[in-house]
C-alpha cells in the first residue's frame, strides 16, 4: 500500500451551500452508496444535482424535493452514478441531464472539456480527468468565497479506485492524478466515503499508493507472472474472493501501463 490513509483529513461539517444525500446502495465497490451532491448558493433560485445514483425511486424522489434545479451532472457513467439521472430529469419535469458522454446527456450536453457553467450563485468548472473511466471529469465549483472539487470515482472518500480495461487506463488516471494534486487545501467531495479537507494531499496519497504497487507489479512481470490472475496471486495473496474480480481488472490496467512505458504492446509484442 501506498502508506496510512490521512485519516485526520476526513471533514464531517459541509458548506453551507452543499447538502449530502447518500445513495442506498452500500456494497464492496460503493463503499457506504453513492453520495449525490446538492448544490444551491444562499438565496439561488435553482440549485445543481451531481451524480443522481442508481435508479431508486425513494432516493431519486428525495433528491427531487430539494428542486428545482438548473442542471443534473454526472461525473462519469458507472450505473451507480447515472442510472437514475432519466427518471429524476422526468420527475423534474425534464432538467438537463449533463455529463461527458452524450449516451449520457438529455435535454443538452454534452460537457466540453474545460467547460464553465456559471449562474444561480455557483461557477462550476469542469476538469477533464479521465482514466477510471475515459468519460471521468471532476467539477470544482465557487461559492463566493468558497472552493470544492468534486471527484466523482475519480479519487475515493476511503480506499482506492478500481481502474479496469478497456474503458479504464491507468496512464490517463495517473495524469489526472497529477492535475488534481494541484488543488492544495480544496475541500474534496468523493463520489464514495467521506469529504476531505485536502484535494491535493488526497491526489498525492492515492500517487505513491499507484507508484508503490506498480513497483510491484513491475517485481511480480519480472518473476515470470504473465496474466492478471497470476498478478494476482503474487501482489495480493490474501485478497477477498469476493472482490477478486476487481483486483484482476486493476492488474491488467497496472500490466498495460508498464508495458507501454516499456515499449512493449499488451501482447508483448515490440511496438512498430
Amino acid at each position: 500500500m501506498g502508506g496510512a490513509e490521512p485519516e485526520s483529513a476526513e471533514v464531517d461539517r459541509l458548506p453551507g451551500w452543499v447538502t449530502l444525500l447518500r445513495a442506498p446502495n452500500p456494497g464492496p465497490m460503493t463503499l457506504d452508496g453513492t453520495n449525490t451532491w446538492i448544490l444551491r448558493a444562499p438565496d439561488g433560485d435553482f440549485a445543481t444535482v451531481i451524480d443522481p445514483g442508481p435508479l431508486d425511486e425513494g432516493h431519486l424522489r428525495r433528491i427531487a424535493e430539494h428542486g428545482p434545479f438548473r442542471f443534473i451532472l454526472i461525473t462519469h457513467g458507472h450505473h451507480d452514478h447515472v442510472e437514475g439521472a432519466a427518471r429524476l430529469s422526468e420527475l423534474l419535469g425534464g432538467t438537463p441531464v449533463l455529463a461527458a458522454d452524450p449516451a449520457h446527456c438529455l435535454h443538452g450536453g454534452p460537457l466540453d472539456s474545460e467547460e464553465h457553467l456559471g449562474g444561480n450563485g455557483l461557477e462550476i468548472h469542469v476538469l477533464d480527468t479521465p482514466g477510471h473511466t475515459s468519460d471521468s471529469v471532476c467539477f470544482l465549483v465557487e461559492c463566493g468565497d468558497e472552493r470544492v472539487v468534486f471527484t466523482g470515482d475519480t479519487i475515493l472518500g476511503r480506499g482506492t479506485t478500481v481502474v479496469a480495461r478497456p474503458d479504464g487506463d491507468l496512464s490517463s488516471y495517473l495524469w489526472s492524478l497529477e492535475r488534481l494534486s494541484a488543488y492544495e487545501k480544496v475541500l474534496m467531495l468523493p463520489g464514495h466515503g467521506p469529504a476531505r479537507s485536502d484535494t491535493a494531499e488526497r491526489a498525492h496519497f492515492y500517487l505513491g499508493h499507484r507508484r508503490e504497487r506498480l513497483a510491484q507489479v513491475a517485481a511480480a512481470m519480472a518473476a515470470g507472472a504473465d496474466t492478471p490472475a497470476a498478478v494476482v496471486d503474487l501482489v495480493y495473496p490474501d485478497i477477498d474472493p469476493g472482490v477478486r474480480f476487481a483486483a484482476e481488472w486493476s492488474a491488467a490496467a497496472q500490466i498495460d501501463h508498464l508495458r507501454r512505458e516499456s515499449g512493449t504492446t499488451p501482447d508483448g509484442l515490440d511496438r512498430p
